[in-house]
């Protein structure tokens, strides 16, 4: 696996974060607010429903972030590609759809 198309996600996700911590700051400037009427907004979604998808998304790309870094440090370690489970190499294909798998695909379905 090239370092490069792990590090140009890892780049993605650290964008994509800062997207969403700049909603959530949003979404809490907007929840101080008073006057806003988080439950009965006819325009969109409630304060709290917004702030319940930012959180989810957070999350995944915090999970992700991290399954990236750790296939990095695997790279510099040099056991990429090993099945952490059995030992053995994880089929070039498969990396190639998950580059961050740890698992061969027979231990990764056990």
């Amino acid at each position: 696996m090239d370092r490069t198309v792990l590090t140009e996600r890892l780049r993605a996700l650290d964008d994509q974060l800062a997207r969403l911590d700049a909603d959530a700051a949003s979404l809490r400037a907007d929840r101080a607010d008073a006057t806003a009427d988080d439950e009965h907004d006819p325009e969109g979604s409630t304060l709290s429903g917004e702030w319940q998808r930012v959180e989810a998304l957070r999350g995944a790309a915090l999970r992700d972030r991290a399954a990236v870094s750790d296939a990095l440090d695997r790279i510099d370690a040099g056991t990429y590609g090993i099945c952490i489970r059995c030992g053995q190499p994880i089929p070039a294909a498969r990396l190639e759809v998950v580059p961050t798998a740890t698992m061969c695909v027979p231990c990764a379905s056990r």
